[in-house]
């Protein structure tokens, strides 16, 4: 499992402080017979007993690359 970007629990604050609710820290999504970790996965209830939005969110500092970078270029 790849390490927390820095700005991780910053990220977390600002979604609940938005009443998102956490589902995925990380999300795994099984990519052939790789598994990529994205940093967060979250939904929100956008009516009363209706549909949810649902994301997934990568955080990136630009300090490195990730697994995610492989899927752009491939």
């Amino acid at each position: 499992m790849p390490a927390k970007d820095i700005y991780h629990n910053t990220v977390i604050t600002a979604l609940e402080k938005d009443k998102w609710i956490i589902t995925n820290d990380p999300l795994v999504i099984r990519w052939g017979k790789k598994d990529l970790y994205i940093d967060l996965g979250a939904e929100k209830l956008i009516a009363a007993e209706k549909d949810n939005q649902k994301i997934a969110i990568e955080i990136k500092s630009f300090v490195g690359k990730s697994a995610i970078d492989d899927i752009k270029s491939g």
